[in-house]
Formats: structure tokens, C-alpha cells, sequence
């Protein structure tokens, strides 16, 4: 009688730990954003491409020419709303096609945010495209651009304009911090799947 409650015991024990074991199965989800090596596999090659992206436009001066696509009697960038940013898109520049062309038909988001230094060297960061809260799994890849006291602003045909150097901008929104060098920006692209 001992030997049939012992099995029987074993018996319930091995199907309650068989039904543990079923349950936890069942209530954790593998999605396309669950950590794994495809995932990394993902960001890796998201790095790259806006890396190249990056590299890409600084050679062809798009990037420079991005940071200084500003309007300045609206005081915002060309073509933004009220926010002083855009949302529904990158800007009409070439780096905008550029990041449109590699990101938005692959259900990759990206936010862009020009990082420069004020005359205390305090460090202030003005968004030029937010598309939203980045996942965790979000990547960020940034390049750096010196903005010189004779370089102009751009026109929303992204040509440069004659006579408005950034030193003779009223509302341009980075400061000068002092000798030849208007101010150096560092451009972050953070990049995640939807």
C-alpha cells in the first residue's frame, strides 16, 4: 500500500512540474524584438548602414548643409511646424532622402538630434526628426561637424544663401563659441524595427 501512494505521489509531482513547465512555455512570447542573435544580427546591420549614411553625406557636404537648413525669420528649420522639428518625415535635404531612402520602406524608425556646445560648454541637444520613443533594442550612430563662422545657411531649396553666415543669423539655435570655429555639432541618428 506504501509502494502504490509513493508511485502515486510521484505520479502528480512529475505532472504538476510537467504542467509548470507547459505554462511557462506558453506565457513567454518570441517576438521579432525578443533579444537573440538575429536581433543583434539586426542592429549590427543598422549600425552600418547609418553609419555609411553618415559618412556618406559629410563627404558630399548634405550633412553640413542639414544642420544649417534653417530659416531664419520663422527661427525653425525649413518646412517644420510650431515644434521647430519634423515628425511625418527627415527633412526635404539630401541626407533626408538619404535616411528615407535606406530606412522608410524597411520599418525602420529614426529619430535625428544635432548635439552642440554652448560658450559654457554646456552640451544642449535640438531634435530635427522624432519619430517616437526608440525600443530598446534602438541603435545610435553619430558623426561629428564643424560649422565655421563663414559658412551660410541654406534655403528650403537646399542651396546656400548668399551674405547669411551663421554669425550673422538673429535666430539661429547654436551659438558661437569663439574663434574660427562657429561651434562643433555632433549629428546622432537613432535608428529601431516597428
Amino acid at each position: 500500500m506504501r509502494g502504490q501512494a509513493h508511485t502515486l505521489e510521484a505520479v502528480v509531482a512529475g505532472l504538476l512540474l510537467l504542467s509548470s513547465i507547459i505554462f511557462a512555455l506558453q506565457t513567454t512570447a518570441v517576438t521579432p524584438l525578443s533579444a537573440s542573435t538575429s536581433s543583434q544580427h539586426i542592429e549590427n546591420q543598422q549600425r552600418s548602414v547609418t553609419n555609411g549614411i553618415l559618412s556618406a553625406a559629410a563627404e558630399e557636404g548634405a550633412l553640413k548643409s542639414t544642420v544649417l537648413f534653417w530659416n531664419n525669420s520663422s527661427e525653425r528649420f525649413h518646412g517644420t511646424s510650431d515644434i521647430g522639428y519634423y515628425t511625418n518625415g527627415p527633412p526635404n535635404t539630401t541626407f533626408g532622402r538619404m535616411l528615407s531612402r535606406s530606412f522608410d520602406d524597411r520599418s525602420i524608425s529614426y529619430n535625428v538630434r544635432i548635439v552642440f556646445q554652448k560658450p559654457d560648454g554646456e552640451s544642449l541637444r535640438r531634435p530635427l526628426v522624432d519619430q517616437g520613443v526608440p525600443s530598446d533594442n534602438a541603435v545610435m550612430t553619430s558623426r561629428t561637424v564643424t560649422i565655421t563662422d563663414d559658412d551660410p545657411l541654406y534655403s528650403a531649396s537646399e542651396e546656400p544663401i548668399p551674405g547669411s553666415g551663421v554669425t550673422n543669423a538673429t535666430s539661429f539655435y547654436m551659438q558661437d563659441t569663439g574663434g574660427n570655429v562657429y561651434n562643433v555639432v555632433r549629428v546622432e541618428v537613432i535608428t529601431w524595427r516597428i
